[in-house]
């Protein structure tokens, strides 16, 4: 029978414990020292991380920030809606901004800004979109003649009722492209004025008629005066209801400043 060999116990860490001696001010002072038979490496200082939910608050803060777009001549919502990748396309951004934008969103006034939302704040178009609808983007702006700038047929037409009410609306919407001053209370004042509201009307007993040149329409507009102010895309009958509110207040705006600067016979 082979000799029974002897086992050598694996040796387990064990802990001296001694006191040391420090002097501190005159004062002896007993500290207890541990030591190990076995070296372990001190553990490296841990570097200061700031907690996760405070990245994620200033992330949070940042994203939260609403975006501000400067409207240029010619753009659209549907084209800016697809440049910040707005969330809700043209519609959100309308939404957003009906207040600025006014009650067409087809017509948006250059210089005004429009908030953009948080997802457009932190969104870049290249990234949205990919590199090519970029090219493509660009492209377009720099080819695009005039016509082309107009909202996409794709977008809702907005239509209007065929009353007082809707030939304002109408007629503040061409002012508007046309950079015609004026505001829907300015021009219906003046209307319930001069003609009740009857697009019919017209005078045949004043100074005017008597030359031959009747007072005619929702603003009372003699033929002279549609025909000098009259504004290309409206109708050439001075009956017509937005026709004639557009080139009296064209007229207006040349003599006076604005149809809301007019209180009496103009």
């Amino acid at each position: 029978m082979p000799a029974q060999g002897k086992h050598r116990r694996s040796q387990s860490t064990s802990l001296r414990r001694g006191l040391v001696a420090v002097t501190a001010g005159g004062a002896v002072l007993a500290l207890p020292v541990i030591g190990a038979t076995s070296a372990f490496a001190a553990p490296a200082p841990q570097q200061a991380v700031a907690p996760a939910s405070v990245s994620a608050q200033v992330n949070s803060a940042v994203q939260a920030a609403p975006a501000q777009h400067s409207v240029a001549a010619g753009e659209t919502l549907s084209k800016i809606a697809r440049e910040y990748s707005v969330s809700g396309g043209w519609e959100k951004l309308y939404e957003g901004n009906r207040k600025i934008v006014g009650e067409n969103p087809d017509l948006i006034r250059p210089g005004i800004k429009l908030t953009l939302g948080t997802k457009a704040a932190k969104a870049s178009p290249s990234a949205a979109r990919g590199a090519e609808a970029d090219r493509a983007d660009r492209s377009e702006r720099i080819n695009a003649a005039p016509v082309a700038k107009a909202a996409p047929a794709a977008e809702k037409a907005v239509t209007y009722t065929n009353d007082l009410d809707g030939w304002i609306k109408e007629s503040l919407a061409v002012m508007a492209e046309q950079g015609i001053p004026g505001t829907y209370e300015g021009i219906h004042r003046n209307i319930m004025r001069e003609s009740s509201g009857n697009p019919a009307a017209i005078n045949n007993w004043d100074s005017n008629a008597v030359k031959g040149t009747p007072s005619k329409g929702l603003l009372q507009v003699i033929d002279p005066t549609f025909q000098a102010y009259h504004v290309p895309g409206t109708s050439t009958d001075s009956y017509d209801p937005v026709a004639n509110i557009t080139a009296a207040c064209n007229y207006a705006a040349d003599r006076y400043g604005s149809i809301d600067n007019v209180f009496g016979a103009y």
